[in-house]
């Protein structure tokens, strides 16, 4: 069992490059009507794997992991190259978004918050503003635990657009890649080729072998492969994307 697992292991590590997909374009404003998130959704040009299901939208707005989006059109055939290097997907229900306006309840800013702090349940206070972002959360599940891609005014109304998962793998930098499964622990050095929080999925290279293959962060330093790695990455989606 332990040589079979190893096996599986440096296979993950050697295969080649998947074949390139139908290029598509993420859509500008991602709407779902029905409660079920699909490729068609997100993307134009999906074509025949439109219909392809990705998550369940449990409230009025939820937030998908780019990387793992990415992964899931790749196995349908599609090739989203994310230029933009987007981290998360802002998934709203019902028709396009747009601002609201009047006086409605948002989520703002207790105090002042510094470029990479990371959001605490008491820097987030409901108030009242004239409109809300487009992309404003309705939880504050959804905020707590991330970081603030910039500095951010106490008082202001809060968006998704200026939070991203907390970085603890930075592109670059060596991390132990390991697998786990029925018992057996296999470990080894790689490169990070992209950066990312945990529960997030990067890119990693073999140093030996130079093959880069995709990894899911467990820590600071830490990556894995294979089924342990793929609970993970379930457990980062349902206790950090989506709505309660």
């Amino acid at each position: 069992m332990k040589a079979l697992a190893s096996l599986t292991f440096a296979a993950l590590l050697v295969a080649g490059p998947a074949l390139a997909g139908t290029p598509v374009t993420l859509k500008a404003d991602v709407t779902d009507a029905d409660g079920l998130v699909t490729l068609g959704d997100l993307f134009d040009g999906a074509g025949a794997a439109a219909g392809v299901p990705l998550a369940a939208r449990t409230g009025q707005t939820m937030m998908l992991n780019a990387a793992t989006v990415q992964a899931a059109a790749r196995r349908a055939g599609l090739d989203w190259a994310n230029a933009q290097g987007i981290r998360q997907i802002v998934v709203r229900g019902g028709a396009p978004a747009v601002a609201q306006r009047g006086n409605v309840e948002v989520l703002t800013w207790s105090r002042n918050i510094m470029a990479g702090e990371t959001i605490q349940a008491t820097d987030l206070i409901w108030g009242k503003a004239a409109m809300a972002p487009t992309d404003a959360p309705s939880d504050p599940d959804m905020v707590v635990g991330l970081a603030a891609r910039r500095p951010l005014r106490m008082g202001a109304a809060v968006a998704g657009r200026d939070i991203a998962a907390v970085e603890v793998v930075k592109a670059g930098e060596i991390v132990t890649l390991t697998y786990e499964a029925d018992g057996v622990s296999l470990a080894l050095q790689a490169k990070a080729v992209t950066g990312g929080g945990v529960g997030e999925t990067i890119n990693v290279q073999n140093v030996s072998s130079k093959k880069v293959v995709q990894a899911v962060v467990t820590g600071p330093g830490q990556a894995a492969v294979g089924p342990a790695a793929d609970q993970l990455k379930l457990l980062n989606r349902s206790t950090r994307v989506a709505l309660r």
